[in-house]
């Protein structure tokens, strides 16, 4: 788990966008894992506990880190930023879709408009129109998401072929690791998910100095580059959450955990069968989300005073769901407008 949590804190550092709730995930996971080692002193080896504790510390650096970047962001840009977020990483999904979708691409560009409109004097500004801390972060990022939604419509979903190649490999990984999540396959062993790592380590250890070279040693162009390594981020990300929801959920979890399921598989049912013809039929799940979500203190689940096993678990099944009502609704939008 340490390996994969420190594979995915490098991607998130140099992409340089990441949203909080990315870094709270992971600084939720961490504490979990530093739990287990305290549980476990009496009985493991000191030589093992030792490693994993470099480990966990080298993730902890990092982490605080990537954190100190966002402590440059108001509060009042915080929502604004963490919305640029999905649409970058939604238009770097739309880009690897099988079936290249302009419209989709056209509808987050509606929304960079919608935001963008809302600045007041080349500023984000407040409630009460003062101009909060970290605008450059947020405009930055802001222009990010306007030249690559600009590039990926140039290029309709079609990679460089010279990097063909690791594309349809890392985009076999990807989708085998969606299927898994989607499938919920909690029986998988740990060991089968850190064969699809080896694989991503193979392909992201050839970059020579951050870049993918062709087999004449020239660099890909920023469209393959940003492509393969969404890629290979997405697919690091889900081999994460697979690993977190091996976790074992404590009895007393268990009720809001087979609800999250039971929401999450009538969710991927309304998907998988067309979607839903406005945002309004997916009001009853959203409430519901909200409901479970609004039993969280401070990021988790208690039950009295107690903190019960298996908030990695609750959380990432939570966040899916978040995630399928995001996916639904977009694809309503998109429908609307393409009408």
């Amino acid at each position: 788990m340490a390996s994969t949590i420190k594979r995915l804190l490098d991607h998130l550092r140099e992409a340089a966008f990441y949203s909080q709730k990315d870094l709270d995930s992971v600084s939720k996971t961490l504490d979990t894992m530093q739990e287990n080692i305290n549980r476990g002193k009496e009985t493991c080896s000191p030589d093992v506990l030792k490693l994993l504790e470099v480990r966990l510390e080298t993730c902890r650096k990092q982490l605080a880190e990537l954190q100190h970047e966002l402590s440059f962001l108001s509060p009042e840009l915080a929502p604004t930023h963490e919305t640029l977020v999905s649409i970058l990483r939604s238009t770097s999904a739309a880009n690897t879709r099988s079936k290249f979708s302009a419209s989709e691409v056209a509808s987050f560009r509606e929304q960079l408009k919608a935001i963008q409109d809302s600045m007041k004097g080349g500023n984000f500004v407040g409630p009460d129109g003062s101009i909060p801390e970290g605008q450059e972060i947020v405009k930055a990022l802001l222009d990010r998401c306007w030249k690559w939604s600009e590039i990926v419509l140039e290029r309709h979903g079609q990679i460089d072929e010279r990097f063909k190649d690791p594309y349809i490999k890392l985009l076999e990984i990807r989708n085998q690791l969606d299927r898994l999540v989607m499938t919920q396959a909690w029986s998988l062993r740990e060991t089968d998910l850190f064969m699809y790592q080896r694989k991503l380590n193979n392909i992201d250890e050839s970059r020579v100095d951050g870049n993918f070279l062709d087999s004449d040693g020239k660099p890909a162009d920023i469209h393959a580059q940003r492509t393969l390594l969404y890629l290979i981020r997405r697919s690091y990300a889900l081999i994460y959450g697979l690993l977190i929801s091996s976790e074992p959920v404590s009895e007393a979890l268990l009720p809001i955990y087979n609800q999250l399921q039971t929401l999450r598989r009538c969710l991927i049912e309304v998907k998988e069968s067309g979607g839903v013809s406005n945002s309004r039929e997916l009001y009853p799940y959203s409430m519901k989300l909200n409901s479970i979500d609004n039993m969280r203190v401070d990021g988790k689940f208690y039950v009295g005073n107690d903190l019960p096993e298996g908030q990695g678990s609750v959380n990432e099944l939570l966040a899916q769901c978040y995630d399928l009502c995001y996916e639904l609704r977009a694809d309503t939008e998109e429908s609307r407008d393409s009408k």
